[in-house]
């Protein structure tokens, strides 16, 4: 029992992560790759923050989300947009948008890594202090409870949104056929930046919670995450929401699994032997489609 909720928690984590890659991925055709650093740069921010003062909770995590939310729009603006405008065909778009991705994560991290010295970070000057809550011979920390929370809650509000809203409906339109919603009116920039900015608030939102539940984070702990929502998103299939959730319980129960029953150094290679594994029996994941029309 204590297990499962152990690994409750980190498919939490996972799902606030790989959602808002998810989203980008299979609506308007971006693979970001700079999604790692904005999670890790977000926590940053908050811990440079601290330095000089004591920050509740709550201002913690609104600094995680607006930092967030404001580097993946600039990421966007300035780096995805500008490649869009010049690539000749939509396929050397997609490629100079990965490649893209990996040069902007380069400048955030270089910053953490100079300012820590590559040193783990946390908050400890928080005014918030993680505690346990015990029921019967088992136990969650207050942090783990609001993250599972927050996990559920907005998984549930970005299903409802894309199939029932007029923006949703919309927005998965240009995951199916960009051209087609153009001509009936969709204003694919508008939405191209309000999608980008929920990921990155996703991202810095992961950010903060796991910095609180691991008390620290390393600037490379980005990189390390980017792995595992890509295994999270192939596993459930490109674009699904149920898909990401799914996706990512089996990710975090593996991974509990190996740690509590070994050693614990093959956690990180079970990311790498899932992602093959579906690949090799379920190219398009389980929740995906034989023909991915990204929804």
């Amino acid at each position: 029992m204590q297990e499962l909720i152990g690994a409750l928690s980190l498919a939490s984590i996972y799902v606030l992560f790989a959602l808002g890659m998810s989203l980008t991925w299979g609506t308007i055709d971006i693979l970001n790759f700079a999604h790692g650093s904005i999670f890790m740069f977000s926590a940053f921010t908050a811990y440079v923050a601290l330095q000089s003062t004591s920050l509740s909770f709550f201002v913690v995590l609104l600094i995680g989300v607006v930092v967030g939310a404001a580097m993946s729009l600039l990421t966007q603006v300035l780096a995805f947009e500008q490649i869009i405008k010049r690539a000749k065909d939509k396929r050397s778009a997609e490629m100079q948008i990965l490649i893209g991705g990996i040069g902007v994560a380069i400048i955030p991290l270089s910053i953490a890594q100079h300012y820590t010295k590559s040193n783990p970070f946390g908050f400890e000057n928080s005014s918030f202090q993680v505690t346990k809550i015990t029921f019967g011979d088992y136990w969650v920390t207050n942090v783990q409870l609001i993250t599972i929370v927050l996990a559920a809650v907005l998984g549930i509000a970005t299903a409802w949104w894309l199939r029932r809203s007029r923006q949703g409906l919309a927005l998965r339109s240009i995951g199916v056929d960009s051209e087609v919603a153009s001509i009936m009116g969709v204003d694919r920039r508008k939405l191209a930046l309000a999608t980008m900015a929920v990921a990155g608030a996703m991202a810095g939102l992961a950010g903060i919670l796991l910095t609180y539940s691991l008390g620290a984070i390393t600037p490379e702990s980005g990189d390390t995450l980017l792995v595992k929502a890509f295994a999270c998103i192939i596993l459930g299939g490109v674009g699904s929401t149920a898909g990401v959730y799914l996706g990512s319980f089996l990710l975090a129960a593996a991974e509990t699994v190996v740690l509590t029953q070994t050693n614990g150094l093959w956690v990180d290679a079970v990311s790498f032997g899932l992602i093959f594994l579906v690949l090799l029996v379920r190219p398009s994941g389980i929740f995906g489609r034989k023909e991915v029309r990204r929804t």
